[in-house]
């Protein structure tokens, strides 16, 4: 089950369950937008892979299966993947 989590873990920006500016990552880390393209550059800091705009819970399902509660909040401060991986496709990484 997808993990819907309500945040940016840098920046702490909202990114409830209907935002359009949530973006993640294959292990389900969760960027805003505007962090994974001006400071992350479409690499995680956490895996190396590259960035999904997040779906959208369907709200009848909130219930049965809501946002996360517990927030991350792991500013990156160096992205020890960015070099290796800016320049290339996040599927050939």
């Amino acid at each position: 089950m997808l993990e819907i989590r309500s945040s940016c873990e840098n920046c702490q920006a909202a990114l409830p369950n209907e935002s359009s500016k949530a973006m993640i990552c294959s292990y389900e880390c969760t960027f805003c937008q505007d962090c994974v393209e001006q400071i992350l550059f479409n690499v995680c800091p956490n895996c190396g892979g590259g960035f999904e705009k997040r779906p959208t819970r369907p709200k009848s399902e909130l219930a049965r299966n809501p946002v996360r509660k517990e927030i991350v909040f792991k500013p990156v401060e160096n992205n020890p993947f960015l070099e290796k991986n800016k320049n290339i496709d996040p599927r050939d990484r």
